[in-house]
């Protein structure tokens, strides 16, 4: 049994000794029987930490990868579709509906809107663009934005407006960012302009623009080279006079060029005069 400490220990010195003694292993101060502590922590093992247990979550089941989006490309086989589409058409309104059942055409994937046409039906005279811009396809109607108000101020100035006239674009979905369409969606779209044109039945084609005109014309010719001569064109058996002019959008770029579709425009009010 350990001796009492001395009257001379200082308190200090007292819980520096206890302190040496928590540090050697020493947890209680009397015990019956002697411990061998260095027997005992040969026997000790280090319990393993307690594994906590998380809470279980019900796990998502796998995802299963998305189908891929289908983006109809250009091909042989959309453009022989939209044929038999725009053939078995009788009526502009029929028309109307198999474009807007046409998957042929990756354009329609990106468009807001089918931009079918505006105007009226019955007209004598039909104009038509190269594609729809971001106002029209919003709209769904051809030449509303700044092209399509300086295009009724060239109809204002012969005497027309959008009563008397029937608007459309050789394509009908507006491509990404305004590009220019390629030849391979032109080609798809054709069959749909060109069956408008045999419905309508105009005595005048107005094509406005390069892409318009080498369309119709089927011609490769610039437009600066063919516009103010008339040309025909012949759909469903009927013969059309045909005038290539340019494009609104570029008047607005080069308004110098404006007497020139002035021009135009004084031949093609005498073609409907006379």
């Amino acid at each position: 049994m350990n001796a009492a400490p001395s009257q001379n220990v200082s308190h200090a010195q007292m819980l520096e000794m206890l302190r040496w003694q928590v540090e050697a292993g020493v947890d209680i101060a009397l015990d019956d029987m002697p411990i061998d502590r260095f027997a005992e922590s040969t026997q000790r093992t280090i319990p393993e930490p307690a594994k906590r247990s998380l809470p279980v979550r019900d796990s998502p089941p796998p995802s299963r990868p998305s189908a891929p989006t289908v983006v109809a490309m250009p091909d042989g086989a959309a453009v022989a579709s939209a044929r038999e589409m725009a053939a078995g058409a009788v009526t502009l309104e029929a028309l109307r509906s198999a474009m807007e059942q046409f998957e042929g055409c990756n354009l329609r994937l990106a468009a807001k809107n089918l931009v079918f046409a505006d105007g009226n039906p019955q007209a004598k005279i039909m104009l038509i663009g190269e594609a729809p811009g971001r106002e029209e396809d919003e709209q769904g109607l051809p030449f509303v934005g700044r092209s399509g108000h300086l295009l009724d101020k060239m109809l204002a100035a012969i005497g027309l407006d959008r009563n008397s006239v029937y608007i459309t674009n050789v394509v009908a979905w507006r491509p990404p960012g305004n590009r220019t369409p390629t030849p391979q969606e032109t080609e798809i779209c054709r069959p749909f302009v060109e069956r408008q044109i045999e419905l309508v039945a105009p005595q005048v084609l107005v094509l406005l623009g390069s892409p318009a005109a080498k369309t119709i014309l089927n011609t490769q010719v610039g437009i600066t080279q063919i516009r103010g001569r008339w040309a025909k064109v012949t759909l469903g058996g009927q013969e059309i006079d045909a005038m290539p002019t340019l494009h609104p959008a570029y008047l607005l770029r080069q308004p110098a060029q404006k007497k020139l579709a002035w021009q135009d425009l004084l031949k093609i009010r005498m073609r409907l005069d006379g």
